[in-house]
């Protein structure tokens, strides 16, 4: 496997989709010190439109873990338009991934496994994983999930 997370993204085919605009008043990413640090993500489309839906309700397990995964290439496409080189990150620090859930449904855990297990192939096992919390709650636009995270940069 290259070890460049650039080379890694086009081995993988992976298409990251527009980044974002704020939908508020934050910057997409900011960085201090040796930090990079990302506001919450949406699950972002080719097509410039959110992912839409509640885990639980009108979305299955599945399709909530294809969501965050979605939300992972939402924010590296975030991290290359606002920062620019992705290779410059080293490892992935902290994640908080929020799911649009009914409250009987349980498993964000294992919802919020499809953006890690994204960073993982990105940035490799052992940088691509990093500490993590995952939690139900309503999302805005009826987003099935959100993850904001922290960096550590070269």
């Amino acid at each position: 496997m290259n070890n460049l997370p650039s080379q890694r993204i086009a081995t993988l085919g992976l298409i990251l989709p527009p980044a974002p605009p704020p939908a508020g008043v934050y910057k997409p990413i900011l960085v201090v010190d040796n930090f990079l640090y990302v506001s919450g993500q949406g699950p972002m489309q080719a097509d410039g439109t959110y992912m839409t839906g509640r885990v639980g309700d009108d979305l299955t397990l599945g399709q909530g873990k294809l969501a965050a995964e979605q939300v992972g290439l939402t924010m590296l496409s975030t991290i290359k338009t606002h920062f620019g080189d992705l290779d410059r990150i080293k490892r992935v620090v902290k994640v908080l991934g929020m799911v649009n859930s009914t409250p009987d449904f349980g498993q964000q855990p294992l919802v919020i496994n499809g953006f890690s297990e994204l960073m993982a192939d990105v940035f490799g096992t052992e940088n691509g994983v990093g500490v993590r919390s995952a939690v139900g709650m309503m999302l805005p636009g009826n987003i099935p999930v959100e993850i904001e995270a922290m960096f550590q940069l070269h």
